[in-house]
């Protein structure tokens, strides 16, 4: 298992990296767009659509990104503050109330729901790269030193479930443990004049340093928040993973799962 991990990781991070680093803003669009259209994908199987449905609705999703950026070009502040309402409303509801799936206006919704999830998160990513690697890299590494920070303090301290009937292997302690690490991150990268522009100078400039760091840790907390609802519709589909995509790691939607919600909401900060 660890050794096909580990091979799915490097041919991962083969084609990632040099596409991010190198690759002009559509090449990296595209690289994304795939991301998207396969994580739509599996929403759909998590949502229990049969048959054909699956491959239909990642169709609609990409159908739907390639027209809206034709017509709309990147910046959608818009769609960035729709998905923003879903994660900052429906997100805290569906983990207190649990809606079962077998509700069919919830799947319906959620089917909806997920159009504007995917797409705002693939032009909040797509739109930061116009800024720059840097940025783009520094805004995904908040997810990235969250996760980090969220292991080893789990690991270490961990002893009070944080949401022990949706993903019982998150702790409190964890939680803290990725707040605090990111926060220390960001003060670094904030510092650091010649890795610039950041997320975290560019949100400073704007805001102030101090309102930056409560916005990094509003970020984290949703980077949680977006795990969470993940987890929750794999325990209500009765699976462990997204789907076997990738590997030794599960799915799409597994690795991306705390992207979505903080990628539109960060470029919201910003626009």
């Amino acid at each position: 298992m660890l050794k096909t991990r580990v091979i799915t990781a490097v041919i991962l991070l083969a084609v990632l990296v040099p596409v991010t680093l190198f690759a002009p803003v559509a090449g990296f669009g595209a690289m994304m767009a795939f991301a998207v259209v396969f994580a739509a994908w599996e929403w759909a199987r998590l949502l229990r659509i049969k048959g054909f449905g699956p491959v239909l609705y990642a169709a609609v999703v990409g159908a739907i990104l390639v027209g809206t950026t034709a017509h709309f070009g990147l910046n959608m502040p818009g769609l960035y503050l729709a998905a923003a309402i879903f994660w900052v409303l429906i997100g805290p509801f569906a983990l207190i109330r649990k809606p079962e799936l077998a509700a069919g206006a919830w799947r319906v919704f959620l089917l909806l729901a997920g159009i504007v999830v995917m797409l705002g998160a693939w032009h909040a990513v797509v739109q930061a790269r116009t800024i720059g690697v840097v940025f783009v890299l520094s805004l995904m590494a908040i997810v990235w030193v969250a996760d980090i920070g969220a292991y080893f303090a789990g690991k270490a301290f961990g002893r009070h479930k944080l949401a022990p009937s949706v993903s019982p292997g998150k702790t409190w302690e964890g939680a803290i443990g990725a707040l605090v690490l990111t926060l220390i991150f960001a003060a670094v990268m904030h510092s650091l004049r010649a890795a610039q522009p950041n997320f975290f100078t560019v949100d400073a400039a704007l805001y102030g340093t101090a309102r930056m760091l409560v916005w990094v840790a509003c970020l984290v907390a949703f980077s949680v928040l977006g795990d969470l609802f993940e987890s929750l519709l794999k325990r209500q589909a009765g699976v462990k993973d997204s789907s076997g995509l990738l590997p030794g790691h599960g799915g799409v939607l597994d690795r991306i799962d705390a992207m979505l919600p903080v990628l539109p909401l960060a470029m919201l900060l910003l626009t």
